[in-house]
């Protein structure tokens, strides 16, 4: 890309349209069979990325809330899939370095536990209820990812209610903030399940580009791995550019 071509993209960012980055473990790792890890050093030099564009990282509570008020330029969100203790351990610490924020979706049913819905992969822990807690109180962004991370779009009406529902006032009491924000566990998400995401009271949830619906409660987000430099990051970002401006992605 070409020095003009990344200054029009910046200008051309839309605000109507929230951008938003999905990670999930920032830790050093020798196997990554998801590619859900990121090391910490490509994380960091990720966030100069963002701040040499005049950017800033944010939790989803404060991007919508900016957004509403008409004061999103610039913004963007960062949000960290399944609650591994790395956010607490690593990931926070640099964004407070940064002073910036960003949202840690928790499966309310595993906290202390570990990754069990990965079995070819690497054991990762999940934070406990102390750590959920201590971010929260720092100014991070408690959200929901379910009660324990099964696939929404197979899940009987009832048991759809429950896993979507029951994790909601559990995180509200353990991180003593509202708990507004869903995620959809692989990005299943379907009517049914936006619909129940709606009735269990929260305000926004987040999906997955492919899966995604782009209304308020399917939002897409774009996957940030390890291999995303420089030139993968400028280009991901004109892909949400460009969908944006013609349409694809509608915010309602």
């Amino acid at each position: 890309m070409t020095r003009t071509e990344r200054t029009a993209t910046r200008q051309r960012v839309p605000h109507s349209f929230p951008y938003v980055l999905m990670y999930h473990s920032v830790s050093e790792y020798t196997d990554d069979p998801y590619l859900v890890t990121v090391d910490p050093a490509r994380f960091e030099r990720q966030l100069r990325w963002l701040r040499a564009r005049g950017c800033t990282g944010v939790s989803m509570r404060e991007l919508l809330a900016a957004r509403r008020a008409g004061r999103a330029r610039g913004l963007v969100g960062l949000t960290f899939d399944d609650g591994y203790t790395d956010f607490a351990e690593v990931v926070h610490p640099l964004l407070r370095r940064f002073g910036w924020t960003a949202t840690v979706f928790v499966i309310s049913g595993l906290l202390g536990g570990h990754n069990r819905w990965d079995p070819a992969g690497p054991r990762k822990p999940l934070m406990t209820e102390e750590q959920v807690a201590e971010v929260a109180a720092a100014g991070m962004e408690i959200g929901s990812h379910s009660v324990q991370h099964r696939r929404l779009t197979e899940l009987e009406p009832a048991e759809l209610a429950a896993e979507v529902g029951k994790s909601r006032p559990v995180l509200q009491a353990i991180s003593g903030q509202p708990v507004d924000g869903f995620c959809y566990p692989y990005g299943a998400v379907d009517a049914a399940v936006v619909a129940a995401v709606r009735e269990a009271g929260y305000g926004y949830g987040c999906a997955i580009w492919r899966s995604a619906s782009s209304g308020t409660h399917a939002l897409p987000r774009t996957y940030v791995g390890d291999r995303d430099g420089t030139l993968r990051l400028d280009a991901k970002r004109v892909r949400h550019v460009l969908a944006a401006d013609s349409g694809i992605l509608r915010f309602r």
